[in-house]
């Protein structure tokens, strides 16, 4: 699912941190250990009813902090949300059986975690996370290939990263030795170029085969990572 032309990347508040961090959770005894993600740090109490200050590691708090919800901290205890509210950059919560300010406080700097998601819906859903993106390569798309005389085979970056931009999410690419994938081309120094990750630039995320496609406008890559897939 694209909303506005922007693929859907979950956990992603690059500002601050992102809710995609990974863990296992140590306290499953099942082999296929649960996958975690890091939701929030609790702050300080916000009043004496055992409202807590909440600063957020993800790009859906109304969801993770909906009423009802569950998350849980690195020994495994739930935190059942009872009520939320934004306030400014952070959020407030009230957690069930948090009855006062003594036993608010005695939660700050605990870390909340959350089931990740099922990886086979989210990617039905054209969803990612960004550890699902981060080490991808990278291959020009075969219309701009066909536009450009290049060969959509050749890998001419790596996702470096994905981060939070101010009007969309952006995968910072990183350049790859150019005798690695095209031993006619010149060799060149290291480069990194932040590409918006939109539709119309990031048409296709082939996590089975490891690579994303991209169709830049003029300008948007240097010359340098271009020519690595330039027919000769």
């Amino acid at each position: 699912m694209f909303e506005n032309s922007v693929p859907n990347v979950s956990g992603l508040n690059q500002g601050n941190d992102v809710d995609s961090t990974v863990v296992n959770d140590v306290t499953n005894d099942d082999p296929q250990q649960r996958e975690l993600l890091r939701v929030c740090r609790i702050g300080r109490a916000q009043g004496i009813k055992g409202e807590v200050n909440v600063w957020a590691f993800t790009d859906e708090p109304e969801l993770r902090f909906a009423p009802g919800a569950v998350l849980a901290d690195s020994a495994g205890h739930e935190y059942h949300v009872v009520r939320s509210r934004q306030f400014k950059k952070r959020w407030i919560i009230l957690f069930e059986s948090v009855a006062d300010r003594n036993a608010a406080e005695a939660l700050n700097g605990i870390e909340l975690f959350c089931d990740a998601d099922d990886p086979d819906e989210m990617e039905d859903e054209e969803a990612w996370y960004p550890s699902d993106l981060i080490g991808l390569e990278v291959r020009l798309d075969p219309g701009f290939c066909e536009r450009n005389h290049c060969d959509g085979t050749v890998t001419i970056a790596k996702v470096g990263d994905v981060l939070d931009g101010a009007a969309q999410s952006l995968l910072e690419l990183k350049s790859i030795a150019a005798s690695d994938a095209n031993e006619h081309a010149d060799e060149h120094e290291p480069m990194s170029v932040l590409v918006p990750f939109v539709e119309a630039i990031v048409p296709e995320i082939d996590l089975e085969h490891g690579y994303v496609s991209i169709d830049p406008p003029s300008g948007l890559l240097p010359d340098a990572m271009l020519d690595v897939a330039k027919k000769s």
